[in-house]
């Protein structure tokens, strides 16, 4: 027969649960302190959604490029792959200014995909729309929340 160990609460002292008996040890020095988790504003947090969606099609469009023949596969799949890549790197820097440019430098990537196909003008427009209307409305539920609860650390 198998032993079933007693709960979590009713161990004895000593026990593996508080590290010490055979199979653990007792750590040396105190704990590390815990760091606390930075506080996203809604601006980075709406426009980092709309570059992983676009990253997301992005995936969509390349096998459109390479089903349709408009480029060498190895081409629409290293260059896809690579804008992905790119588009997902820049979702991080969002917090600095200038992240918020790189995404606008990828909205004109954006667009200029419309020149291997004309319907990624429409799609591009979807997103530079989505795009600034998450960039305004963010900045805006930013500073209303700066004004009532003062500046996040």
């Amino acid at each position: 027969m198998t032993s079933v160990p007693p709960p979590a609460g009713d161990r004895p002292e000593g026990g593996p649960a508080d590290g010490g008996g055979p199979e653990g040890t007792v750590p040396a020095g105190p704990a590390r302190p815990t760091r606390r988790a930075r506080r996203r504003g809604a601006a980075e947090s709406l426009l980092s959604i709309v570059l992983v969606l676009e990253a997301m099609s992005l995936f969509f469009v390349v096998l459109v490029v390479n089903g349709r023949g408009l480029l060498p596969t190895g081409v629409a799949f290293g260059g896809g792959l690579a804008a992905i890549v790119a588009i997902l790197l820049v979702s991080r820097t969002l917090r600095w200014r200038w992240g918020v440019a790189l995404g606008w430098l990828v909205q004109l990537g954006l667009v200029a995909c419309g020149l291997l196909d004309p319907v990624m003008y429409v799609v591009a427009a979807l997103f530079v729309a989505i795009w600034t209307y998450c960039l305004v409305k963010g900045t805006q539920l930013d500073r209303l929340n700066a004004s009532r609860f003062g500046p996040q650390p």
